[in-house]
Formats: C-alpha cells, sequence, structure tokens
C-alpha cells in the first residue's frame, strides 16, 4: 500500500512538474517552440530526451545545479505547487486510486472521476492545475 501511494505521490509530481513547465502528455514540450523560462536549458541539457511521461521534467532535475538563474527558480516554484497538491490530495489518492496504476495520467483521471467526493484542499488544488 506504501509502494502505491508513493507512486502516485511521484505520479503527480511528474504531472504537476510538466504542466507547469509546459508539457502536456501529448503535447511537445513549449520550450522547444521557444517559449517559457527552461526553453534554453531544456535544449542544452535535454536535447535528445523524447517528450512526455515527465522524462522532460526528470531531464531538468538531473541538471538542477546547472540550470539558468530564470529556469532555476521556475523549478522551484513547480516543485512548491508539487509539495502543495502532493499533502492536498495524498488522502484522496489513497482513498480513491489506490488500486490504479500510476503514469499516463491515470491517478489524476481517478481523483477528476471522484471530483464530487474529494477534499476540499485536494478539489481546490485540481481546479488550479486546469
Amino acid at each position: 500500500m506504501k509502494k502505491i501511494i508513493l507512486s502516485a505521490a511521484a505520479t503527480i509530481a511528474c504531472l504537476s512538474m510538466a504542466a507547469v513547465i509546459g508539457l502536456s502528455q501529448d503535447q511537445e514540450p513549449l520550450e522547444s517552440k521557444g517559449k517559457g523560462p527552461c526553453r534554453a536549458d531544456v535544449e542544452k541539457f535535454c536535447k535528445g530526451v523524447q517528450p512526455g511521461g515527465g522524462r522532460i521534467a526528470r531531464c531538468l532535475k538531473k541538471h538542477e545545479s546547472e540550470l539558468s538563474e530564470e529556469c532555476a527558480a521556475h523549478v522551484a516554484k513547480v516543485s512548491e505547487k508539487f509539495k502543495e497538491a502532493r499533502d492536498a490530495c495524498s488522502g484522496d489518492v489513497k482513498q480513491f486510486c489506490e488500486g490504479v496504476r500510476p503514469g499516463k495520467g491515470r491517478i489524476i483521471s481517478c481523483l477528476k472521476s471522484h471530483e464530487a467526493e474529494l477534499s476540499e484542499a485536494c478539489r481546490a488544488t485540481l481546479e488550479k492545475k486546469q
């Protein structure tokens, strides 16, 4: 059970970070199109990384000490938002999505399917993400 919760938290982390950095599950990173505070860093450190599944976010995390000041500040902001989402939704993930396999947005979809039953904090966090 603890493994599932940790996996769910990791999934929420990747999705949250990806969303704020400018990634979606089905799109290329916005940075590759000349937008976003981490565009140059993505091109420099993650050029060969296939977008999707949080791979760009993990790549940036690996190069955290080498990031530009603007990108590092953005990543720090994303991390803070992730912590808020994790804290707000961890109980809801455990209650409603315990058997859901992490990845490809399944945890987020599960939470959204239980929107009316979610804690107020988790619901508010999900609404902010949309």
